[in-house]
């Protein structure tokens, strides 16, 4: 993400102008935009020309016997009631009615702006739902060019494979490879078999080298039940070097697999489906390549929570909770060593909702804890979403959380109040 300018006064509010350059970076915007915000960008609308007095009303629609109609690109701001992003395709739209003065485009009107990859856009925030420190944290990520690393990683089984490119932010599934492999039943089908074998790693290799740049990518992970990861992987550096020896278009490509085999790291895992991603990004070996980046760092945190969580319900002294209720009444105690929190709950179209999450994980970061944000596109923070999506590991036990119910978040968002 580009940062083009940021204008806030000392409350908070204010506007910052932003360009996305990558598809996470389309992500990092669905978690900044919220409901109430103005948001302005370059965008595209059909209006309709009067003829009689040669203006323009801004009402779209087909051509009349008293206008004609085109479509053309204009600026818009407009008061956003409602965003929906789509990460496989990449694309964000917002939506709601204008909120300046266009001379094209009357006020109140509605309006859908589709953010795009390289085009700007501003968003404003007012005195009421100012940038906070979760917000300005977002933008400060976002525009990190350390945060930029990727990861790819093939999740497979005998005939059937997802390769993924892991960001610090999302997982995306760039394609998955699916092909019938028969039974070694007798010596007549092995050849059959094999066959189906060959052709099923090869459209797995055109896959990865249609989605992996492996000169940029920190590491390629192939994980798999049994030995068909390693199966992969060698028919990837045989194949390869047969290519690099015959000169042919993809010979380039395949240098570079070549020359980044040391990236390459072999995990089992227990299926080829996607979401046992989340058990190989726990993977020691993978933990230790991957130390500094904040998607490993979030699946080390939620296997400590599950472990010592267990560990609490063997020995009778519980120290990790989750629910909103439990973890607001630990951070009350000052009791929180981790806060492990779903960014899910920052697009709450509640303010009052949103500034509550906030002050949480503000509290717990002045009371010397750790507090850390969990992307919804990561399989660990999936998981965390299944447990309320709020979650603590505390410094010492509370036995009065045990007394507390899970049926209203309502109560415990008076803190905010306090």
């Amino acid at each position: 993400m580009k940062l083009i300018s940021k204008q806030l006064d000392k409350e908070g509010a204010g506007s910052i102008r932003l360009q996305p350059e990558e598809p996470a970076d389309l992500w990092h915007a669905y978690n900044l935009i919220h409901t109430g915000d103005i948001l302005k960008a370059s965008t595209f609308r059909r209006i309709t020309k009067d003829k009689d007095k040669d203006s323009t009303s801004g009402v779209t629609g087909t051509t009349s016997s008293s206008g004609s109609s085109q479509r053309i690109q204009l600026t818009l701001a407009i008061n956003v009631q409602k965003t929906d992003f789509d990460p496989s395709a990449g694309a964000l739209h917002a939506s709601g009615p204008v909120a300046e003065e266009s001379p094209h485009v009357r006020l109140g009107a509605y309006h859908t702006l589709d953010l795009a990859l390289h085009r700007a856009f501003t968003l404003s925030k007012l005195p009421n739902a100012p940038w906070d420190s979760v917000a300005l944290q977002t933008v400060t990520s976002a525009c990190d060019p350390a945060s930029r690393a990727e990861v790819g990683a093939v999740v497979l089984q005998p005939g059937f494979a997802n390769i993924c490119l892991v960001t610090e932010h999302m997982t995306l599934l760039r394609q998955r490879v699916e092909i019938s492999i028969p039974r070694k039943r007798a010596a007549d089908s092995a050849a059959g078999h094999d066959k189906a074998v060959t052709r099923f790693y090869a459209a797995v290799a055109v896959a990865m080298n249609r989605h992996f740049d492996y000169g940029n990518l920190k590491a390629v992970i192939i994980a798999s039940p049994g030995f068909t990861g390693e199966q992969l992987l060698q028919y990837l550096l045989d194949s390869a070097a047969k290519d690099v020896d015959s000169g042919s278009a993809t010979a380039g490509t395949n240098k570079m697999l070549i020359k980044s085999k040391n990236k390459f790291l072999l995990v089992h895992c227990a299926s080829g489906h996607i979401h046992a991603l989340n058990e190989v990004l726990r993977a020691p070996e993978v933990l230790a390549r991957l130390a500094d980046t904040k998607f490993a760092r979030e699946s080390a945190t939620l296997e400590k929570f599950f472990s010592v969580l267990n560990e609490g319900e063997e020995m009778g002294g519980v120290k990790a909770w989750y629910g909103p209720k439990q973890v607001a009444a630990a951070v009350d105690r000052g009791a929180v060593k981790t806060l492990l929190i779903s960014d899910r709950l920052f697009r709450s179209d509640d303010v009052k909702k949103r500034k509550y999450y906030v002050a949480l994980v503000e509290q717990v970061r002045s009371q010397g804890g750790e507090a850390l944000v969990f992307s919804s596109l990561h399989e660990s923070g999936k998981q965390l979403d299944q447990f309320t999506g709020i979650a603590a590991i505390l410094n010492f036990a509370i036995p009065e959380l045990d007394d507390m119910s899970d049926d209203d978040e309502r109560d415990v968002m008076q803190i905010e109040e306090h």
